[in-house]
C-alpha cells in the first residue's frame, strides 16, 4: 500500500508535536520531518541526539510512521548528520534539492559528483538519499533527471519525483513519471498554480486546487507498481494559522486518498 504523509514544513509555525497531531487528525499514515535550515527545523541536525527519543514518542503517540526527512541542501556535513539521525530514529529516506544553476554543465557535474559521494556515505547507514528536479537548479526536468539516473548507480540513491517542479519545467508530470519511475524512491506531491517560478500560495498548492492532473499522476504511480512514500510538501505556510494549514493537509489527504482508493492502491 502506498503510504501518504505530510512534510512538517507545512506546520513551520508550530512545534513538531502540534504538527504530528494534526497530520494524524487529517488521516495521513506518516510524516516527513523537515530539517530545512533557515525554513523549518523540526529536526535540528546539530542536536538530533537530544531530540531522538521525543520524536519517536510523538510519532508513536499519534499512530504515525516516520516516512522521510527533508534536509534540502547538498551539504556534506549536514547530510552526514542526517544519515546518522535517520539510522538512529528510523527515517529511511533523506531528501535534498540538487542545487546549482540550470543549463550550466559545470554545475551539473559538480553537484552530481557530490550526490554520488553522499550516496556512498549513506549506504552503510541503511538510508536512501533522494534528489528531485527543482526549478532553476542543475537538475530541473526529465532529461537532466535521466542523466543523474545514468550517472549514479548506488543502491542508496533514488529520485524524489515532485510533479510541481516538472509542471513548471513545461512537462506533463504523469508522462515524466513514467520515464523515471524505475529509480523513484520517494514522491513529494502538491498542486501548482501557474508556470512558476513559484508553485502559488499555500492554499493553491493543496492537491486538487491547481493545474496539475494529479489523478493521472496517481494512476501512473499505481500502474508502475510504485509503493514508496507520497508526502505532501507545501511551502510558504509559516505565517498561516493552525486551522489554515490543517485545512490544506486534510483537503489534500481527501483528494489523494480518493484517487488512490479508486485505483485500488489503498
Amino acid at each position: 500500500m502506498i503510504k501518504l504523509g505530510v512534510n512538517s514544513v507545512l506546520f513551520a509555525g508550530f512545534d513538531f508535536a502540534t504538527a504530528a497531531k494534526h497530520v494524524a487528525l487529517a488521516g495521513f499514515d506518516g510524516i516527513e520531518m523537515s530539517a530545512i535550515k533557515g525554513m523549518c527545523e523540526h529536526l535540528d541536525l546539530d542536536r538530533w541526539r537530544e531530540q531522538a527519543s521525543e520524536i519517536k514518542q510523538i510519532v508513536q503517540d499519534n499512530g504515525l510512521e516516520l516516512l522521510s526527512m527533508e534536509e534540502a541542501a547538498l551539504d556534506e556535513d549536514r547530510l552526514k548528520k542526517a544519515f546518522e539521525a535517520g539510522a538512529e530514529i528510523g527515517i529511511p529516506v533523506v531528501n535534498i534539492g540538487p542545487g546549482g544553476v540550470f543549463d550550466v554543465e559545470e554545475d551539473f557535474q559538480r553537484q552530481t559528483d557530490m550526490m554520488a559521494k553522499m550516496a556512498e556515505i549513506a549506504e552503510p547507514y541503511g538510508v536512501t538519499l533522494c534528489v528531485k528536479a527543482h526549478v532553476n537548479a542543475s537538475v530541473y526536468n526529465t532529461p537532466t533527471t535521466l542523466r543523474v539516473m545514468e550517472k549514479i548507480n548506488s543502491p542508496a540513491f533514488g529520485i524524489d519525483m515532485d510533479p510541481s517542479h516538472i509542471h513548471r519545467a513545461g512537462e506533463v508530470p504523469a508522462d515524466a513519471l513514467k520515464q523515471v519511475i524505475s529509480r523513484v524512491k520517494h514522491i513529494h506531491i502538491r498542486d501548482c498554480k501557474g508556470p512558476g517560478p513559484s508553485p502559488g500560495t499555500p492554499a493553491e498548492q493543496a492537491c486538487g486546487r491547481g493545474e496539475i492532473d494529479l489523478h493521472a499522476y496517481c494512476r501512473e504511480m499505481v500502474e508502475s507498481g510504485y509503493s514508496g512514500p507520497v508526502c505532501l510538501e507545501v511551502i510558504g505556510a509559516g505565517q498561516l494559522s493552525l486551522p489554515e494549514v490543517s485545512i490544506i493537509a486534510a483537503e489534500s489527504y481527501g483528494y489523494l486518498n480518493s484517487c488512490l482508493k479508486a485505483l485500488g492502491a489503498r
